[in-house]
Order: C-alpha cells, then sequence, then structure tokens
C-alpha cells in the first residue's frame, strides 16, 4: 500500500508540474518588448502609411502609441496583482465570465495566426528583393520550417532567438538614422530624386498634411498593424523570472521606444527622401538606400526586415501555443493542447499554430500579389486586436469595480484608471470607423464578424457539453 501511495504522490507531482517555467531573464523580457513594438507593418506596411498620409504619418504613430501605453499599463497592473494569470486570457475568465476567456483566447490565437501569415507573406516579398523569380511558396514554408523547430527546442531557445533578432532590428534602426543624419547634414543630392536630403522636405510638398484630414486619418488603417504584439509581454507572464521587476519596466519604456523607433526613423526616411517618391508597395527602409544609390546598403536592410518579419512571425507561434496551453487549461481547446514537452514547450499547439501559418502559401496563390495580399490580411489582424486590447480595458474597469482593494496596494497602478479606459475604447471605435473608408480596409472589416460568429456557435457548443 505505501508503494502504491508512493507512487500515486509522484504521479500526482508530475501532473502538477505540467506548468510553464520562468526560464525568460531580464534581457529576453525587454528584448521581446523592443520586438513587440517594432513590427512588420513599421517595416512593410509604413510606406503605404506614407502614401495616404504624408508627413502627418508621425503624429499617427505617436497618437496610436500613446494610447497602447495606457493598455499595456491596465494589463500589468491587472498581472502583477495576480502572479497565477498566465495571461490575458486568463483574468478575462477570471474577471468578466468564461465567455471572455473564451474569446479572448481563441481570438488571440487567430490574430497571430493571422499575424504569422502576414509575416511570411512579408518574407516572401523581401525574397523576392534577391531572387525576383523565386516561387513565393518556397521562403514561407522554410521559415515556417525553422521557427518551428528553434520554438520546440526550449522556450529559452525562443527568448535567444528573439532577444537576437531584435538586436538586429535595433542596430539596423540606429544605423538608418545615424546614416540618414550624415546625409541630412550634408545635404547629400539624390541622383534617382533630384533633391538634396533636408529636414525642410518633410513640409515642402504640400505640408504635413498633403491629403488632408481625410489623408491623416487614412493613415491610421494601416499604422494600427504596426503596433500588433506590443501586448507579447503579457502572454510571457508564466515563463517570466521576477516578473513584479521585469514586467513593469518592459511596459514603462514603451513610449520611449515609439518615438525613437517609429518617429525619428520615419523622420530621416522622409527628410532624405520626399514622402511623395517613396513607392506605396515597398519597405521605404530598403527604398531609402536604393534611391540614394547604395544598392549594397539597401540589401542589407532588406536582411534585416527580412528578420524582423521572421522575428514577428516567431513571436507568433511562441503567443499561439501558449494560448492553447492556457486554454486547454481551462477545459476551453482539446485536452492535447495542454500537455507540454520533455522540454517543457507546448509541441502540440506549436505544431498545430505552424500548420495554420501555412495558410499564407494557400493566400499568396489566390492573390499573388505580395502588397495586396499582406493589405487583406492585417487588416483583419489589427481588427481582431483591437478586440484584445478593448477585452484587456473592459477587464481593467471589471477589476476596479471587483477587485478594488487589490488596485490599492498595487505598486504598478494605470495611469488615468477607469476614465482612461473608456478613453481607449472610444479611440479604438473611431478606429473602426477608418477601416471605412478605404475600399480594400472596408471589405476586410465586412469579413471579421465571420470569426466571432463561429466563436459564438463554437461557445454554445462548448457550454452544452460542459453543462453549463
Amino acid at each position: 500500500m505505501s508503494v502504491t501511495s508512493s507512487d500515486e504522490n509522484r504521479s500526482k507531482s508530475n501532473l502538477s508540474n505540467n506548468n510553464l517555467k520562468r526560464n525568460l531573464s531580464n534581457r529576453h523580457i525587454q528584448l521581446i518588448a523592443i520586438s513587440g513594438a517594432i513590427g512588420t507593418g513599421l517595416f512593410m506596411g509604413s510606406g503605404k502609411t506614407i502614401s495616404l498620409a504624408g508627413p502627418s504619418i508621425v503624429f499617427v504613430y505617436m497618437i496610436i502609441g500613446f494610447v497602447l501605453f495606457f493598455v499595456m499599463r491596465a494589463m500589468g497592473e491587472i498581472l502583477l496583482s495576480n502572479l497565477n494569470y498566465k495571461s490575458f486570457s486568463d483574468f478575462a475568465n477570471d474577471l468578466l465570465g468564461p465567455w471572455a476567456g473564451f474569446f479572448t483566447g481563441w481570438t488571440y490565437w487567430f490574430c497571430w495566426v493571422i499575424t504569422g501569415i502576414a509575416d511570411v507573406i512579408a518574407i516572401a516579398g523581401y525574397t523576392q528583393y534577391w531572387f525576383p523569380n523565386l516561387d513565393s511558396w518556397i521562403p514561407m514554408l522554410l521559415t515556417v520550417l525553422l521557427l518551428l523547430t528553434l520554438n520546440l527546442l526550449t522556450v529559452k531557445m525562443f527568448g535567444e532567438t528573439e532577444f537576437w533578432f531584435s538586436i538586429i532590428k535595433v542596430v539596423a534602426i540606429l544605423a538608418l538614422i545615424i546614416v540618414g543624419l550624415v546625409l541630412i547634414l550634408t545635404a547629400y543630392h539624390s541622383e534617382a530624386t533630384g533633391v538634396n536630403a533636408s529636414f525642410t522636405n518633410l513640409w515642402n510638398y504640400g505640408g504635413f498634411f498633403p491629403h488632408g484630414v481625410i489623408g491623416f486619418f487614412a493613415g491610421f488603417q494601416i499604422a494600427i498593424f504596426a503596433f500588433v504584439g506590443i501586448e507579447l509581454v503579457g502572454t510571457t507572464a508564466a515563463e517570466t523570472k521576477d516578473p513584479e521587476k521585469n514586467l513593469p519596466r518592459a511596459i514603462n519604456s514603451v513610449p520611449v521606444r515609439i518615438i525613437f523607433f517609429y518617429v525619428f526613423a520615419l523622420i530621416i526616411i522622409m527628410s532624405v527622401t520626399p514622402w511623395s517618391s517613396i513607392p506605396s508597395n515597398k519597405s521605404p527602409f530598403v527604398e531609402l538606400f536604393s534611391l540614394i544609390g547604395l544598392p549594397a546598403a539597401a540589401s542589407i536592410i532588406n536582411f534585416v526586415v527580412l528578420t524582423s518579419a521572421a522575428s514577428s512571425a516567431n513571436s507568433g507561434i511562441y503567443s499561439t501555443s501558449r494560448m492553447l496551453f492556457g486554454l486547454a487549461k481551462k477545459h476551453d481547446a482539446p485536452e492535447r493542447f495542454g500537455k507540454l514537452s520533455r522540454r517543457a514547450v507546448p509541441a502540440n499547439g506549436l505544431l498545430f499554430s505552424c500548420l495554420c501559418l501555412l495558410g499564407g502559401v494557400v493566400l499568396i496563390y489566390l492573390v499573388p500579389n505580395v502588397m495586396e495580399a499582406f493589405t487583406i490580411v492585417t487588416t483583419i489582424s489589427a481588427i481582431l486586436f483591437m478586440f484584445i486590447w478593448s477585452m484587456i480595458l473592459i477587464s481593467y474597469i471589471a477589476f476596479r469595480k471587483k477587485r478594488d482593494h487589490l488596485h490599492k496596494n498595487s505598486v504598478f497602478k494605470m495611469p488615468g484608471g477607469i476614465i482612461m479606459s473608456v478613453i481607449c475604447l472610444l479611440f479604438f471605435l473611431f478606429m473602426i470607423g477608418l477601416l471605412t473608408l478605404e475600399a480594400d480596409t472596408r471589405h476586410a472589416l465586412i469579413a471579421t464578424p465571420i470569426w466571432f460568429i463561429i466563436l459564438g456557435i463554437s461557445y454554445f457548443c462548448h457550454s452544452l457539453r460542459r453543462g453549463k
């Protein structure tokens, strides 16, 4: 009997150990946060946003970044109030009800699948810079297989991969800003555009608002996608060492990163090359060096933006597998997604998410134009991410009403509290309205409710099975 009892205890211990391990250090979390703030939307999508809004695009990025900082602070306060929360799906479930956890978890999973598809499409576009005749599906497939292999090893390997991807992005943007400043200070003359590099290029071609208020508002449609993944540090909460110290540090640095990586970089680009000369269907980061006659540097930047897309896809694979793991633990997803491999990674979730990413290969066949396919996918992704950000804010409002004692004891309170949450929610509602202005984003907006109809039916059937 004692042996049997000992075996049972050991079995229970093994089951309790089927939990995510805190293997992500401060440097991993800081660089993951940077990766979330520097997405594919900045490198690939900023060409289109510049064509829509002109130099006023810098204000667009500042406004969106300002709003999302408060979303991050709301998320941070709730996560640190209860370290048993593994992600925002958990606190939505706890504060709003099981339906909220179900909708938030599965929508976030779908968000990153869609974003991952956008990333692998972008990778196909970047690869065409060197190999214009290469079939797009080949680099897409190779990228998915490589990232799957890296993520199957250990969570620390994900952290290391993201760390070095982020270092590449940071160094590249720093180099771009430095080179751009040198070109501006020396009044470099571009043979391609026939214009000297100068800060006056920001207002010499129709002013800061060349397309008026409508153009300014239209810039928000694509720019919002540049910020998807900014909440990624929330999904790393269960695998973060010393979360009370590392999460606030990562969240509070968001405004500085946005000003530096978005605003400064785009000001430099539009000063060296007038906004009207930047093609809408290509990366302005690559085109800047091509237009000034430095194809070797352009090739290096193309490699950088390719690694940026790979970094975003890597984050997507990580996030989707962890979200499936959390959903399975709450019995909102198949049980097999809640099991960890011997290396403490949710291997089944990783495999399933990577199979879904291959949907990008199908899409690129249906929509051969890379930029057109990218716009469709990124719009759907942005709408779904706005739903996630809204659920974080609504959860925060519920948190303040139900757990006000935890708020009073919090050392990481959200500035502005409930009032700021409502303002941010109204902003997202305004953003949805802006998506009706352009045909391509309007079509994506019309198609998105299909996902919520599917989720609603799934949750109803799921509730019936569980007898709730």
